[in-house]
């Protein structure tokens, strides 16, 4: 079995699931083509106010699915292929979602894994959980863009670190690093995860979404060639629509609940 990306959906939140039962959910790269489809799907919906992303079982990500790796790699058109097409489709889908993603960490976070999890916004981990990306030990680097990703997200330390170290680093430090925004006992994950995402759903859903458009022009989290823009020329391609919602059912109900001390309706 080459593994899947599930989804579900219960209301207003999705749950992403990777799954690869016996390879601690390793990224096959028929899982990169299908974490393109479900997020490029996730966009067009509207009625969705946050997404869980978590690995089945005991581990998040163990990386990629390095059985699969002697058919492709070793052809540099068909690597190429590999990384630029299928695993940067997956992460530019993810990065390019407007609905907030909390990414629930549990068990081994590796390399693939670290790089989806960079894709999220708010990031939960369990104790034992562990972060690294040890490919230097299978002879390659990390591909250009996965690697300014990483480094934009967990810091140009921690990225060396991994990437020449080959460390495997806990979530104590990670949270401490400020990757983490949470660390709790592994039996606490899923409840927090839950929590976090409640959390974002009962605030105003049109406003997480402008926020993400917002903060993916500034964020180490996207693509270097926007990154690479001049910070005015991004500012001014926001500016151009960024008060548009003045008008918004959702602007004025936030401000108006406000002034007649009750909770806003979302």
């Amino acid at each position: 079995m080459a593994g899947q990306v599930v989804l579900g959906i219960d209301g207003a939140l999705a749950t992403v699931t990777l799954s690869h039962p016996g390879k601690l959910n390793a990224m096959s790269r028929a899982m990169w083509r299908e974490l393109r489809a479900v997020f490029e799907a996730l966009q067009l919906r509207h009625d969705l106010r946050c997404v869980i992303v978590r690995g089945e079982g005991s581990a998040f990500c163990a990386g990629g699915d390095i059985a699969e790796y002697p058919d492709f790699r070793f052809d540099e058109a068909a690597l190429r292929t590999f990384h630029e097409d299928e695993v940067w489709g997956g992460l530019s889908a993810m990065l390019a979602c407007d609905i907030p993603v909390v990414a629930q960490i549990e068990g081994a976070c590796m390399g693939a894994g670290v790089e989806i999890v960079s894709c999220c916004d708010i990031r939960v981990a369990g104790v034992s959980a562990r972060f690294g990306a040890p490919i230097a030990k299978l002879g390659f680097p990390m591909a250009p863009r996965e690697a300014a990703l990483v480094v934009g997200v967990v810091g140009d330390a921690t990225a060396r670190q991994m990437l020449l170290e080959a460390a495997v680093l806990d979530a104590a430090t990670l949270a401490q690093r400020g990757f983490l925004a949470r660390v709790l006992a592994d039996a606490d994950v899923p409840a927090e995860a839950l929590a976090s995402a409640r959390r974002v759903m009962a605030l105003a859903p049109r406003a997480a979404r402008l926020n993400k458009r917002t903060l993916r022009h500034f964020s180490g989290a996207f693509a270097p060639d926007v990154r690479s823009n001049r910070p005015s020329d991004a500012i001014d391609s926001i500016v151009k629509e960024a008060y548009r919602y003045a008008d918004s059912t959702e602007h004025r109900e936030g401000i108006g609940a406000f002034l007649a001390k009750r909770a806003a309706v979302f």
